[in-house]
């Protein structure tokens, strides 16, 4: 039997949107539910338990709208709130750690892996340690990582592919060059917005890793493999956010590369007291 109730997607803002794009994409019979936090973003200057806190006001809010499903599309929320709600939640819960530390492993032909990311999720070492967990029969497995924060607002500002795009990624990604990587994930949601401006910089032979895509696939997996997938009858996008509507919608819009989204909501999500 078919469920067709919606698949419900958070992020500290927007730049989930990129994971959503790829859900969409992967399995478009699906209705969505997106949260944006943009009245508390960014999350990666947040501390772990105030992390932790929003993210379960986060998955409070979705769990109301009766979805089947809950994806974390933030990668600093994933690092440190995804056990606390896949064991809080009775819903399949999807994190975007694992698909793309898996994705980077089985991508690499030299050993030698970059995790670009927030300060917060960099300074966790989960995606490292994933890395690793996955790569650990790769002789002589190298994880170079650097936090590259100033590129949220470049992806925010649409600023995704000029001078000062390319000159504030040939400052982080140095290490990387160096340490001659082979394959860069793009462990922040905003960051494949600046996909042509970092691989202008690490240059064609690096393969850049987009965990939505990985994201994408485990759904569309979970879906399968619970008999929960819908049968495509009025499939409905709606959007949310904790900031002005017609902000996220501006901002939002070329995230998705589409004319969504549009008829967005503002919702408190604090006064889903955890």
């Amino acid at each position: 039997m078919a469920d067709n109730r919606p698949i419900g997607i958070f992020d500290s803002g927007i730049g989930g949107l990129t994971v959503l794009r790829e859900i969409i994409a992967a399995v478009p019979n699906e209705s969505t539910i997106y949260f944006g936090d943009d009245g508390r973003s960014p999350y990666g200057t947040k501390s772990h338990d105030t992390i932790i806190n929003y993210s379960l006001q986060d998955m409070k809010f979705l769990k109301e709208q009766d979805v089947k499903m809950i994806v974390i599309a933030c990668n600093t929320a994933s690092t440190h709130a995804y056990k606390t709600l896949s064991s809080m939640c009775d819903v399949p819960v999807v994190e975007v750690v694992v698909p793309g530390a898996k994705a980077a492993v089985e991508a690499t032909r030299n050993g030698r892996i970059g995790i670009i990311a927030t300060r917060a999720t960099i300074g966790s070492g989960v995606y490292e340690a994933a890395v690793r967990e996955y790569g650990k029969d790769i002789e002589g497995l190298e994880v170079i990582s650097q936090a590259c924060p100033l590129f949220v607002s470049l992806a925010e500002e649409g600023w995704w592919d000029n001078e000062v795009a390319y000159l504030t990624a040939c400052q982080y990604l140095e290490p990387l060059k160096a340490a001659g990587v082979d394959t860069v994930v793009l462990a922040c949601t905003h960051y494949p917005l600046l996909a042509r401006t970092i691989s202008k910089v690490m240059g064609p032979q690096v393969k850049l890793i987009n965990s939505g895509v990985a994201v994408a696939s485990v759904v569309k997996n979970i879906l399968e493999s619970n008999g929960i997938a819908s049968d495509g009858r009025n499939v409905i996008r709606k959007f949310y956010t904790s900031d002005d509507p017609k902000l996220f919608e501006r901002v939002a819009a070329p995230f998705l590369g589409r004319g969504l989204p549009s008829g967005t909501k503002r919702v408190q999500v604090d006064k889903y007291d955890t």
